[in-house]
């Protein structure tokens, strides 16, 4: 679906990305890791075009989805064609209710019974939202901030959804309920492109994944053997080399057990 070749960018005289190359199979969950400054949200914004907005610049490589190049195109006009970026930090509108930060959500879309009808998946999705929506966006919790992000990405009905740290500044057990909610998302026929720097989950999810590091892609494969690999399991999941491997993604992420619904 998603197929991102060589691709180079720089803000001004820094480097952020150094031939990255990445696959995003249709109904898949591809995880990207990697450390503060590693490239991962330039990553993110070249592909949703975002990145001209904070002065980055494409300088090589290519961008496909679904055999249409995306380098170049204005974020509107990617949007239409099904990408869509949850930023990190949530960037929900607070003055604005619940209610009409989804409807914000699907604005790019003309459909009107369509998108009374995603709405309605949104809040069997987020019960919690439902309850809420006539409240102010800003008076919820970091947790339901983040699922209002997640709804209102899915109100434009994307085929792709670019997640940029989900789980950032939640509690544990918010995470973990991000978590199921990112791969409920998925099995319902939605692939993920998710970029987190808290692998434990990244790598449950996922059914593939990469590490970038200074920009550059320098481990990539099948999330399991990511998981069980030492350098993977030192940096980012904290253990040492003889501990047990972390743990796997979920075997319900195989392609073709995840399309039950598309969003409307």
């Amino acid at each position: 679906m998603l197929s991102v070749r060589g691709l180079e960018v720089r803000y001004g005289a820094v480097r952020a990305l150094r031939g990255v190359s990445l696959e995003v199979p249709d109904c898949g969950i591809v995880a990207v890791l990697g450390s503060n400054g590693a490239g991962k949200s330039t990553l993110l914004r070249a592909i949703s075009g975002n990145v001209r907005s904070l002065g980055g610049v494409i300088d090589a490589g290519t961008i496909t989805f679904d055999g249409q190049r995306l380098d170049g195109r204005p974020p509107a006009e990617i949007v239409a064609a099904g990408v869509v970026q949850v930023p990190e930090g949530r960037c929900v509108f607070g003055g604005l209710t619940v209610d009409e930060n989804l409807r914000i959500g699907g604005f790019v879309r003309r459909d009107r019974v369509a998108k009374a009808k995603t709405r309605a998946h949104i809040y069997q999705l987020f019960p919690v939202l439902h309850d809420r929506r006539h409240d102010q966006a800003g008076l919820l919790s970091g947790g339901q901030q983040q699922m209002l992000a997640l709804g209102r990405a899915l109100m434009a009905s994307p085929r792709l959804l670019l997640l940029d740290e989900p789980s950032l500044g939640l509690a544990p057990q918010v995470v973990t309920q991000i978590g199921r909610i990112v791969h409920t998302i998925n099995r319902l026929g939605t692939a993920v492109l998710l970029v987190e720097q808290n692998a434990a989950m990244a790598l449950r999810l996922a059914s593939d994944a990469i590490v970038l590091t200074l920009g550059e892609v320098t481990l990539a494969g099948p999330a399991t053997e990511l998981a069980a690999d030492d350098r993977i399991r030192q940096l980012y999941l904290g253990t040492a080399p003889a501990a047990a491997p972390g743990p796997s993604p979920a075997d319900a992420t195989a392609a073709g057990s995840r399309r039950l619904r598309r969003w409307a």
